[in-house]
């Protein structure tokens, strides 16, 4: 996979107008955890003993697109399943380079953004918001 560096390159990729712009958090989770299941191996790293309970309810919801409430007492486990929950996020999401607010491409919200797709079109430069981003 090449990464795209402007917003013309974008289109033509992965990160295209019609599956990002519409796209929620809720379907990132479903596509990933769909991805996970398909290749095997375990859903959720670092949960132990919940098997057989807890993780089919968690990926029922994911996958129908729920909301759901972790109850529980201390110890068991629901901050480090919230945790767990963030490794179906996309690894990276395409931003405007430059912006301070980490503007989508296809629908900018700040000014500075909106200009600069208005006038760049598709050579408006592209950075990549990773995890680790400050």
């Amino acid at each position: 996979m090449t990464i795209a560096h402007t917003l013309g390159e974008l289109r033509n990729s992965q990160f295209s107008e019609q599956r990002t712009l519409r796209r929620g958090v809720k379907d990132e989770l479903r596509e990933n955890l769909l991805t996970r299941l398909k290749a095997g191996g375990p859903v959720f790293e670092g949960i132990v003993g919940y098997d057989d309970t807890v993780i089919p309810q968690l990926v029922n919801a994911v996958l129908s697109r729920h909301n759901f409430i972790l109850l529980g007492l201390r110890g068991q486990a629901k901050s480090r399943i919230l945790r767990a929950l963030t490794a179906l996020l996309d690894p990276e999401m395409p931003c405007i380079a430059g912006c301070e607010i980490h503007d989508n491409p296809y629908a900018p919200i700040c000014r500075r953004c909106q200009e600069l797709v208005a006038k760049e079109r598709d050579a408006t430069p592209i950075a990549w918001l990773t995890a680790d981003h400050p």
